[in-house]
């Protein structure tokens, strides 16, 4: 990866062999710039992305059928005493649309595989929570859209 400055503008751009580039930034309460990405983003997208991953190889590996896949991700960034700022809590909200009524036991299961797996989230000092939500494909309301990708995140810092 390489990151080219942009003066004392505080922003950047991101970029590696065969990837497209992009704009970073420091956050708005660190004179950084609205609209980009920053660090704290990006440490929370690659959470929520690694989750998803891991849980998408590990219910193909159980073979249980998965309709939709939804996440989203928050991070807490503190300044803790003694230490300075520290993302200290990130809470990845999985909602999970599956086949069979059958396996909704063993999503709980999965889900906690899943965490335990995840590389990421095992690389970082910081507390990860799942929050999960599991539906059937006939529950009446779903936060999942039924017959989209099977596989979407949204990280987001929070404020």
């Amino acid at each position: 990866m390489k990151r080219k400055l942009n003066g004392r503008r505080r922003k950047g751009q991101l970029s590696g062999p065969g990837l497209p580039s992009f704009t970073v930034s420091a956050p708005l309460e660190f004179k950084g710039h609205a609209g980009q990405w920053t660090p704290e983003h990006l440490l929370v997208a690659s959470v929520n992305t690694c989750f998803m991953l891991t849980f998408l190889t590990i219910v193909e590996n159980s073979k249980i059928p998965v309709i939709s896949f939804c996440s989203t991700a928050r991070g807490k960034l503190e300044k803790v005493e003694g230490a300075g700022y520290r993302m200290t809590e990130i809470v990845i909200k999985p909602r999970v649309v599956i086949e069979s009524a059958q396996d909704l036991v063993r999503m709980t299961k999965v889900l906690a595989k899943t965490k335990e797996n995840c590389f990421v989230t095992n690389s970082i000092k910081s507390a990860v929570k799942i929050e999960s939500e599991v539906f059937h494909r006939q529950t009446p309301t779903s936060p999942c859209p039924l017959g989209e990708a099977p596989a979407s995140i949204d990280s987001s810092r929070e404020e």
